[in-house]
């Protein structure tokens, strides 16, 4: 509580931001607002970049790749009902996913229903996710290795938002078939949400208890936005053809998300902690509770004509990272299990405009295992190109 008060008071004693919400991010795109023309827009983005990493000191060289390519489309089908699409292809045609697919009824924008594959409301990275978007090449460890990101989900619910004298309240509220037994019977060999988003999840539901996502934020209109999210239900297939094998297994994950603006500096983070019920002769080695977060600071260095570019910007970033795979105690020696990560990373983005940003990295961390055996350090250099088109 401490926390979730001293960003408040970051957020109300700082200066303008812009009133849009992270609600709105899966529609402020340019594809979408620069399209005056017709009802029908098409349009995306691409990442790629370089890695040179090292770890203890040892290197594998110098690679490139093609991160992604996503095609997004996007109709209004008759005024208050709209369609949106996403097609994500990673690293090339390695792995390719329907990322959203969804159909909004707007009956007014206090009440919107939406039903289809839906980008999950937890945190506000997984709905503010687009590369050309951020500075760092890398996600947050936070959005990648606790809350699950990208998370998408066959689903319906309701979002809206109340526009007020001083600030905007959004919420949205969602039923989908949830995260599946991945979480622990994974090759990572610890608790691990990311794996458990099963490919069968977009089709059926694995234990017919559908799970439950939820966030509701305040943004001001002068000042900024926090955000205070909830994803969770029952993870595991307790039932097989009717039968009663298991206990039913819990899983949640709660966050909370701010942004806001010091004169022209920009600051924003996200906190998220993982609870998961585990049975309890292998909850040593897979964690009952997981926690990260992440803080990052944005400044404008240089604006205005650069390269022939009238609106340029030279971008400057900083961004602190931690996250706890299991904030857990050896059962046998009574001992802290250790397995986290902490990370600082350095940015340098040039954006000849909003939407396209050429972005120069560096990473550092410290990586240590479940025993606290000497620390990994794994450091690198990125350089690459992000871009809406």
């Amino acid at each position: 509580m401490k926390l979730i008060f001293f960003i408040f008071l970051i957020t109300c004693y700082s200066n303008a931001q812009d009133s849009s919400a992270a609600q709105d991010a899966i529609y402020n795109r340019p594809f979408i607002f620069e399209n005056k023309k017709t009802s029908t827009a098409i349009g995306g983005y691409l990442e790629a970049n370089s890695n040179y990493f090292s770890v203890d000191g040892v290197s594998e060289g110098f690679s490139m790749e093609m991160r992604r390519f996503n095609i997004f489309l996007f109709s209004t089908i008759i005024p208050r009902v709209k369609f949106l699409a996403e097609l994500e292809f990673e690293h090339g045609t390695e792995e390719i996913a329907l990322e959203t697919a969804q159909v909004d009824i707007e009956f007014n924008p206090a009440l919107v229903l939406r039903a289809g594959i839906i980008v999950v409301p937890i945190g506000a990275f997984n709905q503010n996710h687009d590369s050309p978007n951020w500075e760092f090449i890398e996600r947050p460890l936070v959005a990648t290795e606790i809350i699950p990101s990208t998370l998408s989900e066959v689903g319906f619910g309701f979002n809206g938002k109340f526009i007020l004298p001083f600030f905007l309240l959004t919420y949205d509220a969602y039923l989908f078939n949830g995260l599946t037994d991945g979480i622990i019977l994974n090759k990572e060999g610890r608790t691990f949400f990311q794996s458990g988003k099963s490919e069968e999840r977009l089709a059926e539901d694995n234990n017919g208890s559908p799970s439950f996502s939820s966030r509701i934020a305040l943004k001001t209109y002068d000042f900024g936005e926090i955000g205070l999210s909830y994803y969770g239900g029952i993870y595991n297939s307790y039932k097989i053809e009717g039968e009663t094998v298991d206990e039913q297994r819990m899983y949640s994950i709660m966050a909370v998300d701010f942004n806001t603006r010091l004169l022209k500096t920009v600051i924003q983070g996200e906190f998220a902690l993982n609870t998961l019920d585990v049975p309890p002769d292998i909850d040593d080695i897979f964690g009952k509770e997981q926690w990260g977060g992440y803080l990052e600071i944005i400044h404008p260095l240089i604006s205005g004509p650069l390269f022939g570019f009238e609106k340029s910007v030279i971008n400057g970033g900083l961004r602190m990272e931690y996250v706890d795979y299991n904030t857990g105690d050896f059962a046998s020696t009574g001992k802290n299990i250790f397995d986290d990560v902490r990370s600082v990373s350095l940015a340098l983005s040039y954006r000849p405009s909003q939407n396209t940003a050429v972005r120069a990295n560096y990473m550092y961390q410290w990586i240590r295992d479940a025993l606290g055996n000497p620390t990994v350090k794994n450091a690198g250099f990125q350089f690459g190109i992000a871009s809406y088109f």
